[in-house]
């Protein structure tokens, strides 16, 4: 078991200023005089604020970041005894649900009030993005306000995408709860379970042992392999030749992890062994290959290369792996044209999957951390050999 040393819950007040002073210098080369924010992993990435609230889309909430002060919320009313405890100063709001007016004329006259250098409002409008906020409230704010709301994903992405060293050890922190839950599961799995109860124990261990939440867990079983990654668990029974693929997304302090494992039932084939040995030496290939400096199309091509050479057939999924952290899976990519550069402190899926045969696919994921040397483990690296289960 590894040594789960607990992160201490949220940040310093000096740990989001750094956020925000490395947040304005990209914002500067963006020629960005504000960012405006509405999503939860956003808001909460630069004020620490979560609510379990985020569930009703009734009321929208903003953040605005400003190019050189600290952030300012536009909240309803409702959330401002909990926003005063945040380290913003400014936490201004309005009487909701009000749908003719649900914050916009609040939202519009903050963004006018301030600096404008280069009449820019970035938003969350690009790749990986999505807005929460009614579109006709959005049509209606770039229609009448005097600045231009343009993407801001791309900063957003430059902010987010290095990690500080407090959002490491949180990542860290919930993989090795993953991991030793997955390395435990085997004694609590029998053939003649189904997926929802293999799943079900996964989860309760993973609580137990200190995750916040399991917003993601898909569990598939077929003989030999599956067929798909995002769907399940069912009430399938697992039987005696079947492979069980369980991947989570799990959370501590709103931050995820985001690995599978592997595991036969009674048998394995040696064509499984042959595809799971395959997948085993790709991720150390993909995990050699992730350094600063190099790029996200050099750790697919490092994969990819050792996993045509064993005869793959397919690879549906489009991609061998990911950023993460607030969310299930941020950029980069580690695709073929992705190409980002990378740097110290990102935190990396990778994730090699090999179809074999038409309907069965093998996948492998592991979490990574890039340092100035190289990278290091997040989750306790998988067994070469897939554990039976008898």
């Amino acid at each position: 078991m590894q040594n789960n040393k607990v992160p201490k819950r949220g940040f310093s007040v000096q740990e989001f200023e750094t956020r925000l002073s490395n947040a304005q210098k990209i914002m500067q080369v963006y020629q960005l005089d504000s960012l405006l924010l509405t999503t939860p992993h956003n808001i909460r990435y630069f004020t620490g604020y979560d609510s379990q609230f985020w569930e009703s889309p009734t009321r929208p909430w903003f953040l605005v970041i400003p190019a050189s002060s600290k952030p300012i919320a536009i909240v309803p009313e409702i959330g401002e005894s909990e926003f005063n405890k945040t380290w913003l100063d400014d936490i201004r709001t309005w009487p909701s649900p009000r749908p003719e007016d649900e914050g916009i004329s609040l939202l519009k006259a903050t963004l006018e009030d301030l600096n404008k250098t280069h009449g820019n409002v970035g938003a969350e409008f690009g790749k990986e993005m999505a807005i929460r906020m009614p579109v006709k409230d959005l049509e209606k704010l770039k229609e009448t306000i005097n600045l231009n709301i343009i993407d801001g994903s791309d900063a957003l992405w430059d902010i987010r995408m290095v990690k500080t060293n407090a959002e490491i050890e949180h990542i860290k922190y919930i993989c090795s709860i993953a991991s030793d839950a997955y390395n435990q599961l085997p004694s609590k799995l029998a053939i003649g379970d189904t997926e929802r109860d293999a799943v079900r124990k996964l989860k309760i261990d993973m609580l137990q042992k200190g995750a916040d939440s399991v917003p993601f867990m898909p569990g598939i079983s077929g003989e030999g392999g599956v067929s798909q990654i995002v769907c399940g668990p069912t009430d399938k029974v697992i039987n005696n030749g079947d492979i069980l693929f369980i991947d989570t997304g799990s959370t501590y302090d709103g931050y995820f992890c985001d690995f599978d494992r592997n595991y036969a039932f009674g048998k394995i084939s040696s064509e499984v062994e042959r595809v799971h040995e395959t997948l085993w030496l790709a991720t150390e290939a993909g995990i050699e290959a992730a350094v600063p400096g190099a790029t996200t199309d050099e750790i697919w091509v490092a994969m990819n290369t050792i996993i045509q050479d064993a005869g793959a057939i397919g690879n549906n999924v489009g991609r061998l792996g990911h950023g993460l952290g607030l969310q299930l899976t941020e950029p980069p990519s580690h695709r073929p044209g992705d190409n980002t550069r990378i740097v110290e402190n990102m935190v990396l899926t990778i994730e090699p999957v090999m179809e074999y045969a038409p309907g069965k696919m093998i996948v492998h994921e592991e979490n990574i951390a890039i340092t100035k040397d190289g990278s290091r483990l997040l989750t306790k690296r998988a067994p070469r050999q897939m554990p039976i289960i008898k």
